[in-house]
């Protein structure tokens, strides 16, 4: 392998001019640089990264943090979409930039977390990103000052800048919509009640309500699903919830479920038990799973779970970090997405208001 030394020699001039060439960072006469790098396209001669890394301090190296590549397919529901759209999202923002993103695998364990960070520590990386399986609040060992760590889908109790889905804002819209298209009687049939995503957009539901004036009913807000890799107990409860909310005295016109896989699930129990989809009830999702959304029947209407977006965000924010930018975001970054309409919610008649001798009546 050629070295500074074997290019300066065969150019007839300086380790430092070479260097020089190589960084752009002084002049050098034009014949003499287009020798050097002649020379340097001869000997195929490439630069250490390392020695250029300790000279500048800075390795053009982000190191990323997640558990998405040795998934599990057999997932419980509450893990949402996989984690991997946000690592293709930070690797399609990184490109650009030319810098360099290692990827290290959890295996979905936590306690091979800090290692992996010491590890690329030791490699000099510039900052890393940690993504995590769903939004949820994690615990990290601390970095070294030199070092930026942005985190992906998770947040901590220490203010680490974080990269959040706006889940209240998203289930906000998708209300908002069923609403707008003549729906008042809405049940939610949610995650594990124990999720950060379910609190969230069970207030994202009520401030829908309350922005149209409609009184918030207990009754239709039922846990789903528990979030267990138990496919028969998961079915069970969201049996039960479905047969809940359809018994009650006056049953909802539009179910949302938690999650795209808990609708299709429930597109077989509401089929099994003689209803029509959306002819006798409506039916809505959330995450925007396209393989889901796409290939029900009928299309699936659903509340987008930006990942693509968050991994770009996240990559936004740690380069600025990087840079020392003095806008870097004290409080989480939140990212929506849009509501996907597909052909599962009906569009029911507008209520016509006539005023008579005898005062309003409705129809």
């Amino acid at each position: 392998m050629s070295t500074i030394y074997d290019v300066a020699k065969a150019a007839g001039v300086s380790p430092k001019t070479v260097s020089r060439v190589l960084n752009g960072d002084a002049p050098v006469k034009a014949e003499t640089a287009k020798i050097v790098r002649q020379v340097i396209k001869e000997l195929s001669y490439a630069p250490s990264s390392a020695a250029r890394a300790m000279r500048s301090n800075k390795s053009g190296l982000i190191g990323l943090i997640t558990g998405a590549i040795s998934l599990d397919t057999s997932m419980p529901d509450n893990s949402g979409l996989p984690d991997l759209f946000i690592v293709q999202g930070v690797q399609k923002a990184m490109e650009p930039t030319g810098k360099t993103v290692l990827i290290a695998d959890s295996g979905g364990r936590q306690d091979r977390v800090a290692a992996l960070m010491q590890t690329f520590e030791q490699h000099r990386v510039e900052g890393i990103i940690y993504v995590a399986d769903h939004h949820r609040r994690v615990a990290l060992p601390a970095v070294s000052t030199q070092t930026r760590l942005v985190l992906a889908n998770c947040y901590d109790e220490i203010g680490t800048p974080c990269v959040l889905p706006h889940d209240r804002k998203g289930q906000q819209m998708l209300v908002a919509d069923l609403i707008a298209r003549g729906h008042r009687r809405i049940a939610y049939l949610t995650l594990n009640a124990e999720m950060d995503a379910t609190r969230l957009r069970t207030q994202g539901y009520r401030d829908a309500l309350a922005a149209a004036d409609i009184t918030y009913d207990p009754a239709l807000v039922i846990v789903g699903g528990i979030g267990t890799a138990d496919h028969d107990a998961e079915v069970q409860v969201l049996w039960d919830a479905i047969d809940r909310v359809l018994s009650l005295e006056e049953p909802p016109t539009v179910i949302c479920f938690g999650n795209d896989q808990m609708a299709m699930r429930a597109y077989g129990i509401l089929r099994s038990r003689g209803v029509s989809l959306p002819q006798d009830i409506s039916v809505a999702g959330y995450d925007n799973h396209r393989m889901i959304t796409q290939t029900l029947y009928p299309t699936l209407t659903s509340a987008e779970l930006p990942y693509h977006a968050m991994g770009v965000r996240a990559t936004q924010l740690l380069l600025r970090m990087i840079d020392d930018a003095a806008d870097v975001p004290g409080a989480p970054v939140l990212v929506s997405g849009p509501v996907h309409v597909g052909q599962s919610v009906m569009t029911l008649p507008t209520p016509i208001t006539k005023l008579t001798s005898i005062g309003r009546m409705t129809q």
